[in-house]
């Protein structure tokens, strides 16, 4: 039966992992025969989408603002009645929605939305991208360093730690934030289900205390889109993704010392790409590349020529794309073991892991490879199988809508 759902995301274009999965979702559930209706935050970068009239400000906390802006937007972060305003009128104006599905709604949109779904008395199911639930900083990191010290909800720990950029004052706010939606308003239980794309994100969230009704289910990718290459043309190994800290990139950086027979590109941009620069020449390391922002088809074709994708993350990774998209190329990868990353890099199967921040053990493994070219394609292949039988669209719609239809009982039941 066709469904009215509601999909929201602060980031309606493709902007990091959370985005993709909320936008190929949507669009998956259009070919499917349902209803999408897509709600999140005005950018100049969105694709066209029919309700943009009813999106919220762009809110960037990134940029320069004033002090009358940022005390505006610090409100907003702990409850925003802009989003809260414009999401009751859409409803109004599209009558109540079968399921909401949210994603990443956390500061640019808020929590406040959900009293409107309270109101309307709609079913809601939340697909986890990272700890905000029970991390202030969402990353559980605290001075480059994973950091659990926030577990069954001492959430003061981030201001101790300055978690959250290092600032007192943002992790004040970020605390404070905490403790108002989840000891004061307990706004996040009226949450139906959440979904947790990775093992190691269901367990830890449940370690550190939530309470919250969570099933697994990975993300999915339209496998028709990436054609493999099992075989390489250069002996290059690529990296892509966000250039920042927990990325681990210097690890990577170091591992390439004494390895001149192997070129590593590096494909992205962010707020390290002057020191990784800085790094790379101040030390001559001559076989790292730095390619700058890649997307769409010429990304892949750099995927396509290389022997294979490094993921060396010093954080507890969800369930990367940066991973899932080398699969559907037929490349394997090599993984820290760390987060959710050994659920999908299984030694010999599929590429190989090391030790999170060990940059001899990295060094080796790159080594190990580049030493059996036979088993690049054979790891190129397995990787392309898991996805094929893992990943696949088909997979996910059957048990999303299971989860759907599991959350419209509960909620009936409530």
């Amino acid at each position: 039966m066709a469904m009215k759902i509601l999909l929201i995301n602060k980031f309606l274009y493709l902007k990091g992992g959370d985005a993709t999965c909320a936008l190929s979702t949507g669009e998956l559930l259009r070919r499917k025969g349902h209803e999408v209706i897509f709600w999140g935050m005005d950018s100049p970068f969105n694709m066209e989408h029919s309700y943009r009239d009813y999106f919220i400000s762009n809110v960037d906390y990134n940029a320069r603002n004033g002090i009358g802006k940022q005390i505006r937007m610090s409100f907003n972060l702990l409850y925003s009645f802009e989003a809260k305003q414009k999401i009751a009128k859409l409803l109004k104006d599209i009558g109540k929605p079968d399921i909401v599905h949210l994603h990443n709604f956390s500061h640019q949109i808020s929590p406040s939305v959900l009293h409107i779904f309270k109101k309307y008395n709609s079913p809601v199911v939340m697909t986890m991208h990272d700890y905000k639930l029970v991390c202030a900083s969402y990353a559980m990191l605290a001075k480059d360093k994973i950091c659990e010290d926030c577990k069954d909800g001492r959430y003061y720990q981030c201001f101790l730690n300055s978690c959250v950029k290092n600032s007192g004052t943002k992790s004040l706010l970020n605390t404070v934030e905490m403790y108002l939606h989840h000891r004061i308003l307990h706004i996040y239980d009226l949450i139906d289900i959440f979904i947790s794309p990775s093992r190691f994100l269901k367990n830890k969230v449940k370690e550190m205390g939530f309470k919250g009704k969570v099933l697994y289910l990975p993300h999915f990718l339209n496998l028709e889109a990436y054609h493999p290459r099992y075989d390489w043309e250069e002996n290059s190994i690529v990296y892509f993704g966000r250039l920042s800290r927990e990325k681990g990139l210097f690890t990577l950086i170091e591992a390439m010392r004494r390895l001149p027979d192997i070129t590593l590109k590096i494909i992205g941009e962010g707020s390290l790409r002057k020191a990784l620069g800085n790094r790379v020449k101040a030390e001559g390391i001559n076989n790292v590349e730095f390619l700058g922002y890649k997307t769409g088809e010429e990304l892949r074709n750099e995927i396509r020529k290389s022997m294979v994708v490094v993921v060396p993350s010093e954080w507890y990774e969800n369930l990367p794309f940066a991973i899932m998209e080398p699969f559907a190329l037929g490349k394997s990868v090599i993984g820290a073991r760390i987060g959710g990353i050994p659920e999908l890099v299984k030694d010999s199967e599929t590429g190989f892991t090391f030790e999170s921040g060990n940059s001899n053990d990295l060094r080796s493994k790159i080594v190990h490879l580049a030493n059996n070219a036979e088993k690049i394609a054979e790891m190129g292949q397995n990787a392309r199988s898991f996805a094929e039988k893992e990943l696949n669209a088909e997979k996910y719609y059957e048990k999303l809508i299971k989860i759907y239809n599991m959350a419209i009982e509960k909620h009936q039941q409530a």
